[in-house]
């Protein structure tokens, strides 16, 4: 592990002056990438998107031929003061007790990081300390935003190839919506979805309480987002990121809500989000709208809708499919094939 001149960060104006100074896409190790690609043993594009998403990675890591040694999977919890609004169909303690599961290996994305590849850890952001019902004003302030990316930030391993994002925090999808419309316009309905399965009144909590929070946070993008309706497992993950970005390493999205909570880092600056790719497009109904508004197009479309990271992890899998067929396979001087 380790910190990066990002952080800490002292105020907002602090950290976006140091935004402008990270890293950028390598378009010389792509170019070689590329070259490389149209040397293999097949038509040039016969993969399709495995060719774009290692030549993406070579972008990204400043080789022609990129490789995933290290798979970084973090999964952040929080806790929301909106809960208070009944948004959620479970109680607070789920959070609590998930951490509890996913540490004990007994969830779903302890399975999938196994069967991908990845190491998984874990971190709890006051879990005892809800933030601010913003439907009654700020969930955060300044300060508590930016040491919740701090945590963030710190969670990344320096070592890593590729990391992978996920979050659990019941009544997050509520500020997943929030932070949505908030940064990419639209009402309430536009991003509100059943979550963990709100029923026909739960639905009408959520909106009316997403509702409120827009109507007493006009105008809050970007970081301001985050401490008007934002969670600090939303603030981590936009810590996480950035660290990333500073490492040069590519991120792997999970879905609606912490691609929710990446769209904060891309309201802020755009190109940001320029080396995260969107590992799936889920079942929540916002979660399309918001890959469309980032213009990032999903590796996978399964269905999926649990968060945790879960989405992300299957994509690892044809993530090192990719590389596999870049790294390995013969060009056609090698196997003596005319290319003709």
């Amino acid at each position: 592990m380790m910190s990066h001149a990002l952080f800490p960060a002292g105020s907002f104006a602090e950290l976006r002056a140091r935004l402008a100074a990270l890293p950028r896409y390598d378009e010389a190790a792509a170019a070689a990438a590329l070259a490389h690609q149209n040397s293999l043993l097949k038509p040039p594009g016969a993969l399709g998107r495995l060719e774009e998403v290692a030549i993406f990675l070579a972008g990204w890591r400043g080789t022609a031929r990129p490789r995933i040694g290290k798979a970084q999977a973090v999964v952040f919890a929080g806790n929301h003061g909106v809960c208070a609004q009944g948004v959620n169909p479970y109680p607070q303690e789920v959070t609590v007790q998930m951490v509890a599961t996913f540490q004990a290996g007994g969830a779903a994305i302890n399975q999938l990081c196994r069967a991908a590849g990845a190491d998984l850890s874990v971190v709890a952001l006051e879990l005892e300390r809800p933030t601010g019902d913003f439907t009654q004003g700020e969930a955060m302030s300044e300060a508590e935003v930016l040491a919740a990316m701090a945590q963030g930030a710190d969670a990344v391993n320096a070592q890593a190839d590729i990391l992978l994002l996920g979050e659990m925090g019941i009544g997050n999808s509520t500020v997943a919506a929030a932070l949505a419309a908030s940064c990419f316009g639209g009402v309430a309905q536009d991003w509100a979805g059943p979550g963990t399965g709100s029923d026909h009144a739960g639905m009408g909590r959520k909106i009316s309480a997403i509702e409120a929070g827009l109507a007493r946070h006009q105008g809050a993008r970007g970081l301001a987002a985050l401490v008007a309706f934002g969670g600090r497992e939303q603030a981590a993950i936009c810590g996480a990121i950035l660290q990333a970005r500073a490492l040069r390493i590519p991120v792997l999205l999970d879905g609606f809500i912490c691609t929710a909570a990446a769209g904060v880092l891309e309201a802020e600056a755009k190109g940001a989000l320029d080396h995260c790719l969107a590992g799936h497009v889920g079942a929540e109904p916002g979660h399309r709208r918001l890959l469309a508004a980032l213009g990032k197009e999903p590796l996978l479309a399964l269905g999926m809708r649990l968060g945790e990271g879960s989405g992300a992890a299957v994509a690892l899998s044809v993530v090192r499919a990719a590389l596999e067929a870049h790294n390995g396979m013969s060009t056609f001087a090698e196997a003596g094939v005319s290319d003709a």
